[in-house]
């Protein structure tokens, strides 16, 4: 697969310079260390670089084709190589990514939702990659650059491309969407995320159904979560339908039949004449929900009940999502990723089903985007604590004080701290023995660092 110079007249304010040195272009990238013979490189002006800084580093290693901003070009008027001028590079990654788009014939699937997005392409990759040469979004790169190269590290050798689009502002998921042209969607769950900007859950959805609308435009196929009380309306909203979930009478139905003593669901699903039986690698109900999505798709894509089992025991957890890390004389749930009041619930009721430890301990920092109800969604995580046998809580951040403040005189031990090094601190003298504790919070809290102290006491 290449992109020629025919390929690039057609992009909006592109203009070409030394066409006549134009050779076929093998890959796109914006970070010039990668780039290599064949090598289209994109100068993107991002919050912490710009791209044009490092335009120079690029044609040193090797560079074919250049597209950088048109105010840019008098700066590289030296530089004897076809260039590409436009108004906006970032805007044209996206172009340039639906240009590749069109020229693939992989099966490309869309994923989406409030929690569990990650997880759930990771295990999708894992299943479809017993039948299939599958290629995924790298990490969370979800973003309207991410999204785009993650389409451009796709290539002919593929069959599958499992893309997955986040979002935290009204039209991003729609953008991406666009470039993505997916042949089947999936939005795991609508949940109390981001509301700062997306207002509440009605929101939410409104922004994440941008997906289902692309997918139906291009004639694919939309699984639709059927426990989810607002996605189960979009049933007679869109044709070629796949439903599933656990609670009600579906396509593929699931049922987590029990639990492990260290928290893994033991999970059963059924599709037609299919019964699939597997214990999950993973932890959690959230767990078995992403797994029943992922298997969804994976059956519609003609996988056996052979190749799920083999795909099931080589599904790999993503660090700082429910990462169970195992210890001679306690268990440590590293969860630091990100926090959202679903995602923390999902977490406490981990920690609840453990058995296996006698000390259940809760680290919390902050829950951040919640918008005018940060406050109360933080307070309203008293309830399914109070009802746990959480035995400790140890808190951080503003909201997490208010959450703090409602369980003193409650039965359980509560702390709230107020500085960083206060918290670090108290963890490096903490007796870990016998206990299940876990690290939670949103991204901007920096939880793993607290995660890691408590590793680190594992080697001293």
């Amino acid at each position: 697969m290449t992109l020629n110079i025919e390929d690039f007249v057609d992009i909006p304010t592109a203009e070409i310079f030394n066409p006549d040195e134009f050779k076929a272009v093998r890959n796109v990238t914006i970070d010039s260390r990668k780039v290599k013979k064949g090598s289209l490189f994109i100068a993107i002006k991002g919050k912490r670089f710009d791209g044009h800084s490092f335009v120079r580093s690029a044609v040193k290693n090797g560079v074919t084709v250049l597209l950088i901003n048109r105010k840019k070009i008098n700066e590289f008027d030296d530089i004897d190589l076809p260039i590409i001028t436009v108004k906006n590079t970032t805007k044209a990654l996206g172009e340039i990514a639906k240009l590749w788009r069109k020229k693939l014939s992989a099966k490309i699937i869309g994923i989406t939702g409030s929690n569990g997005k990650t997880s759930t392409k990771d295990m999708l990759a894992a299943l479809l990659n017993e039948k299939y040469k599958v290629n995924k979004t790298e990490s969370n790169n979800n973003n309207h650059i991410g999204v785009p190269l993650t389409i451009l590290a796709t290539n002919e050798k593929h069959d599958v491309l499992v893309a997955e689009l986040g979002t935290n502002h009204f039209g991003e998921i729609e953008y991406s969407a666009k470039i993505l042209q997916p042949d089947i969607a999936l939005i795991t769950n609508i949940g109390d995320s981001h509301l700062e900007y997306l207002k509440n859950r009605k929101g939410v959805l409104k922004e994440k159904i941008a997906l289902f609308d692309e997918t139906r435009n291009n004639k694919g196929k939309i699984f639709i979560n059927y426990d989810d009380p607002l996605l189960k309306n979009l049933y007679d909203k869109f044709n070629n339908c796949t439903t599933y979930g656990f609670k009600n009478n579906v396509e593929v139905k699931g049922k987590i039949l029990n639990y492990t003593d260290d928290g893994r669901p033991v999970i059963e699903i059924k599709h037609r004449n299919k019964k699939i039986k597997n214990t999950l690698p993973s932890y959690g109900e959230q767990s078995a929900n992403n797994y029943l999505a992922a298997v969804s798709i994976a059956l519609n894509l003609g996988l056996t009940k052979e190749q799920i089992k083999r795909g099931t025991e080589n599904i790999s957890i993503t660090d700082g999502r429910l990462n169970v890390k195992h210890h001679n004389n306690f268990l440590l749930i590293d969860d630091t990723y990100n926090a959202s009041p679903d995602s923390t619930i999902a977490a406490i009721e981990l920690v609840e089903r453990i058995k296996t430890y006698e000390r259940k301990v809760l680290i919390l920092g902050d829950m951040f985007e919640l918008g005018k109800d940060n406050i109360e969604l933080h307070r309203s995580l008293s309830s399914i604590i109070i009802k746990s046998s959480i035995d400790e809580l140890y808190t951080i951040g503003s909201g997490m004080k208010a959450l703090h403040v409602k369980l003193i005189n409650k039965r359980i031990i509560t702390k709230h701290f107020r500085t960083r090094k206060s918290l670090q601190k108290f963890i490096s003298n903490y007796n870990l023995q016998n206990t299940v504790i876990l690290v939670k919070g949103s991204r901007g809290m920096r939880m793993e660092e607290f995660a890691n102290t408590i590793l680190s006491k594992t080697k001293s």
